[in-house]
């Protein structure tokens, strides 16, 4: 799901993003150096049969996307990195607490991201804590994955192998694109474009792998409805929220009130996706407990991933008939990663 946030350490003009670049690079370097061929892994007879056939079934995918498709090829994925059961990194999100404006750190060349990845958790607490102080809404998250956008030999991650086939095919190939298609400061743009390649790249390969009516197939379809319903009731909601942040009624109340109407309004909109026809509402279960926090971050993130799907699907069928590969070479010749 999200891109690893490397900054080289030359960028001298800032000290943090000096510390920020070496804590990472030390991290990328163990990660690289701990993780294990696959043909070792593959040769262990301790290693789990069902395991196996996951590291192969990534093998299945990855070749998919290259020959089929038309992403890059690359040495990802050759190597299985043991995460004993920890998330691989830690991300942190910030947001004006009554208003859609994402806080955004900067990274030389890089550009501008919307999100910021550490390996260390108390690392990310720290930022987090010292964005909370300055009145920011804040999460913290965990990503199942990351692309070094072909700077690191990016290795499989333990925890994917928990994965269903639909799954784990649309995350490999979504990740896979990074390394593809890449535009600076386009953190939007770059994540829904990974999404709907990973979306549309996992239907045909499922399709190529057990058949159109295959129950591998039924299930993926099945949850991607799930997410596309969801993802456009919790945007259609973030509309709802613009309008109350920008009525002349809120922005005369005081802040204890406008948190209270922002905290009810939230409620609101999270108790009608509750009814919604799920085809797997286990899937959303943590989303609709108690403890899951709720404020303006949760709504960008289906910005940042869902919000331009609608404009790649009509861009897809309309100019270029479905023709998945084709429509990949189209995008290669106008974008390029770094």
């Amino acid at each position: 799901m999200f891109i690893l946030l490397l900054v080289v350490v030359f960028c001298t003009w800032n000290c943090n993003v000096i510390l920020y670049g070496i804590h990472q690079g030390v991290g990328q370097i163990k990660i690289v150096h701990e993780a294990k061929p696959l043909d070792e892994v593959l040769a262990d007879p301790a290693f789990p049969d069902s395991s196996k056939a996951k590291l192969r079934l990534i093998q299945e995918i990855k070749k998919f996307a290259v020959d089929s498709l038309g992403i890059f090829e690359s040495k990802n994925y050759t190597s299985l990195y043991d995460q004993h059961g920890e998330p691989i990194m830690y991300v942190i999100t910030a947001c004006d607490p009554f208003a859609f404006k994402p806080y955004e750190w900067h990274f030389s060349f890089l550009g501008k991201f919307t999100y910021k990845g550490h390996f260390k958790k108390e690392r990310a607490e720290d930022d987090l804590n010292e964005l909370k102080a300055e009145g920011y809404d804040t999460e913290l998250g965990t990503a199942k994955a990351y692309s070094t956008l072909g700077w690191f030999k990016d290795p499989i991650l333990s925890g994917m192998l928990t994965s269903p086939p639909g799954s784990l095919a649309r995350l490999i190939i979504h990740e896979l694109t990074h390394g593809t298609l890449y535009i600076k400061d386009s953190v939007t743009y770059n994540e829904n474009l990974a999404t709907f390649v990973g979306d549309q790249g996992a239907i045909l390969f499922l399709k190529h792998k057990y058949g159109v009516e295959s129950k591998e197939m039924k299930d993926y379809l099945g949850n991607i409805a799930d997410i596309e319903r969801f993802s456009a009731h919790i945007l259609s909601g973030m509309k709802e929220m613009e309008q109350l942040y920008a009525s002349v009624d809120f922005q005369h109340l005081a802040i204890a009130d406008k948190r209270k109407e922002k905290r009810e309004r939230i409620q609101k909109i999270m108790a009608a996706a509750d009814t919604l026809p799920f085809y797997n509402k286990k899937k959303f279960a943590e989303i609709f407990s108690t403890k899951f926090e709720i404020n303006n971050n949760f709504f960008l993130t289906y910005v940042m991933y869902r919000n331009e799907q609608n404009l790649f699907e009509a861009e897809f069928r309309n100019k270029f008939h479905s023709n998945f590969k084709a429509y990949l070479k189209y995008l290669k010749s106008k974008y390029a990663t770094l």
